[in-house]
Order: C-alpha cells, then structure tokens, then sequence
C-alpha cells in the first residue's frame, strides 16, 4: 500500500498531479477535513474503488464501506472522506481497486 500525498487547492489553482493505483490498494491520511480522491481508469471496464470503513457502527446502525464505481475511460471525484468512519487508527483511510490496471489517483483537500 502506498500513502497517498494530499495535494491543497488553493485560490491561485494547483497543477495536479497522479499516481498509479496500487494492486494492493493504498493508503490516505485524513488529519484535515475536506480530504477526497480523483480516480481516472485508462481501462476498458468498469472498476470499483472501496473507501474501508473503520468505525462501521453509527447509533446503532450499521455503515458498510464505502464503493464507487468508475467507468471505463471515464473518472470520478470521491468524498469528502469521513474522519470518522474511514479513519483507522493513524487516521489514514485504506483504498482497494478491483483493477489497478490503467488506474490513476490523486489525493484533494480544499
């Protein structure tokens, strides 16, 4: 798992920047609010992003990890991330891909 660098928004713009996905998932620190993720797949199927959930009970209720599907060629901008229910306990998020292949992300806070 590789951690994610957060890159800030700021007024004067950002030229972002991606990695490739890892196979084996990756990792994001949510120490800040307004923490979200930008995943574009090159490939040529659907894939789903899985946002783990860490504190999966909420008064009672039962909150599954978060999915997200990206299309093929396509993108899609995921969050803001909860603190509270995707941070494990060295307030990262872990990130898994059901295809890492032709995945890129980044990492935004605003």
């Amino acid at each position: 798992m590789a951690l994610l660098s957060i890159q800030t928004i700021r007024p004067g713009g950002i030229t972002p920047a991606y990695a490739a996905a890892s196979a084996t998932g990756d990792k994001v620190s949510l120490n800040a609010p307004n923490t979200f993720l930008h995943v574009k797949n090159g490939g040529a199927s659907s894939i789903t992003v899985t946002v783990t959930t860490q504190n999966n009970s909420y008064k009672g209720l039962t909150v599954p990890d978060r999915t997200v599907t990206v299309p093929a060629s396509g993108e899609q901008m995921i969050g803001p991330l909860d603190p509270s229910l995707h941070a494990d306990i060295t307030q990262q998020a872990a990130i898994g891909y059901s295809a890492a292949t032709s995945v890129t992300v980044g990492a935004f806070r605003i």
